[in-house]
């Protein structure tokens, strides 16, 4: 347990740094917290990188990833993220998820960037 709180310790300070390249290597960690925490912290870069990184975790098998990473995608108003967001809102079967993707996809839709 305390090595994963240190890796998600981690992976959010290199967020924080917007060290891009060193928190995509775990994307595909087989940790759910983890990669919840990498959705996360790709919510703090705000690039196209960092959306496109986004975009496996929106496909993850684990609500808590999709939904942190739906959070994300709007946070940084990840264009390219909206039609991923937008099948979770209106076609995912988990109700929080779908809840959290429809009030990202509706962030999405309007902004401008």
């Amino acid at each position: 347990m305390a090595l994963t709180d240190t890796l998600k310790d981690k992976i959010l300070k290199l967020g924080a740094k917007q060290k891009l390249g060193a928190i995509v290597k775990y994307v595909t960690n087989p940790n759910e917290d983890i990669r919840v925490t990498v959705a996360i912290a790709l919510g703090m870069i705000n690039t196209y990188d960092s959306g496109m990184a986004l975009i496996p975790l929106l496909r993850d098998s684990s609500p808590k990833v999709k939904a942190a990473a739906c959070e994300s995608a709007a946070a940084i108003h990840a264009k390219h993220c909206e039609e991923y967001v937008k099948k979770l809102a209106f076609t995912e079967t988990d109700p929080n998820v779908k809840q959290v993707a429809r009030k990202a996809f509706d962030s999405l839709r309007d902004s401008v960037a």
